[in-house]
């Protein structure tokens, strides 16, 4: 590990302080350019005594707006402190977890995955168009049927066909004869360019895409092609289960990786990351955001400092050890899950390297559903599954409580 490490809570405070200390004192300063002031104080109370102890809670006080991309060029500097704080972040997540080269990278903390995402293929169509002269049509977005609905959505607005690849029902793993099918198809139709997007723990299944398998297939087909992973939800968890794992940017055909710091960082909502190589992000540059120094690289503008400050308070909290630890935890809870569901002869799927659960419908009653929360793949007739994602406030009472109650419904079932 290069840039991370653990923090003891005085020094963690002390950084915090010092970037709010770099950044515009809205309160004192005279700052009468900027579209933008401290949180309303006779509804947000800056001088309340428990901030002085709160340094996430002081940045979301003091606004800061983080718009822009701060890995290249300039940036606001009204802002610069908490924007080395979004450095330090994207330097952790980039090189130390996803084997980034340091300086070798772009990247922001964005309001989601969701944007993250389309953020990628926004930048890969823009890519094809500006370089290689395509056109809409000759432009596809290839990836499974099980990718979030990001991708969907990115399709719809970026209005570029979205090819979706079957997966099998029992594995969720791609059938590499079913893609080269679809590649060849989309060929013949007169696609030329095309963005991959390989999941690493999707949301319903936490299914984890072997990007090879896409890599493979564009290459035998000789057509031109990036490849994006969407690690969203499994960002912060696979590549310290599986640390043999080969899903970074070691892979040189990996160009770009979301992830996403609201699920298992347990960031505030709306705390997502977007990495990709240097030399790609300009695409996407805004050049009427003229009065915006350095412009704008970004899909959404402007974007509150804050996400980031809570983002580096959880990393340097931990430090890489104890985040190993954490996710260690978690997969001994999954695995003893699993074990409980195969003696009560229930079907299931689990990702080896992953803490979801994906429960084959036919052996959950709609009392199980809800007492438990549990989430269907399909809100309708039509569902197949029902996920249990083991999260942090998951324990292993919450898990033995959910078995006795579904051993108690299956021998109902068999005895009416």
């Amino acid at each position: 590990m290069v840039f991370w490490k653990k923090l003891t809570q005085d020094e963690r405070k002390y950084r915090i302080e010092q970037a709010l200390h770099q950044n515009v004192n809205f309160a004192t300063d005279a700052s009468l350019g900027y579209p933008a002031s401290k949180l309303d104080e006779r509804v947000f109370y800056n001088d309340a005594p428990f901030l002085k102890d709160a340094p996430t809670l002081q940045t979301y006080v003091a606004n800061p707006n983080h718009i822009g991309c701060h890995t290249l060029g300039t940036s606001e500097k009204a802002f610069s402190g908490t924007q080395d704080i979004e450095r330090e972040v994207l330097n952790v997540i980039a090189c130390d977890i996803f084997n980034a080269k340091p300086n070798n990278f772009d990247g922001y903390i964005s309001p989601g995955g969701t944007e993250a995402n389309i953020q990628a293929l926004w930048m890969y169509r823009n890519l094809f168009i500006t370089h290689f002269k395509a056109q809409l049509n000759e432009i596809a977005i290839v990836a499974s049927e099980d990718t979030h609905y990001s991708i969907a959505k990115g399709s719809n607005l970026l209005q570029i066909d979205w090819i979706k690849v079957p997966v099998g029902f029992k594995t969720r793993e791609i059938s590499p004869e079913k893609l080269e099918q679809l590649i060849v198809e989309a060929k013949n139709s007169g696609k030329k360019y095309f963005i991959a997007v390989a999941n690493m723990g999707t949301t319903m299944f936490g299914s984890v895409d072997n990007p090879d398998v896409y890599t493979h297939v564009f290459e035998k087909a000789q057509v031109i092609y990036k490849l994006h992973i969407d690690g969203a939800y499994g960002g912060f968890v696979y590549p310290f289960s599986n640390q043999q794992s080969k899903i970074n940017f070691s892979n040189p055909k990996i160009s770009s990786i979301t992830i996403d710091a609201h699920k298992m960082l347990q960031a505030p909502y709306g705390t997502g990351v977007f990495i990709c190589r240097k030399g790609l992000i300009e695409n996407v540059l805004t050049q009427e955001a003229e009065y915006v120094e350095g412009m704008d690289l970004t899909l959404c503008g402007s974007r509150s400092g804050s996400n980031a400050v809570a983002v580096w308070m959880i990393l340097f909290t931990y430090g890489p050890h104890g985040w190993y630890e954490k996710v260690s935890i978690l997969q001994m809870r999954t695995e003893y899950l699993c074990k409980e569901l195969e003696k009560l002869g229930v079907d299931f799927y689990r990702h080896p390297y992953m803490n979801i659960v994906t429960v084959d419908a036919q052996f959950i009653s709609k009392e199980l559903e809800k007492k438990y929360d549990l989430v269907p793949q399909k809100h309708n007739d039509d569902n197949k599954w029902y996920k249990i994602v083991l999260m942090d406030h998951v324990e292993v009472e919450h898990l033995t409580n959910f078995r006795d109650d579904l051993k108690h419904h299956l021998y109902a079932e068999k005895t009416m």
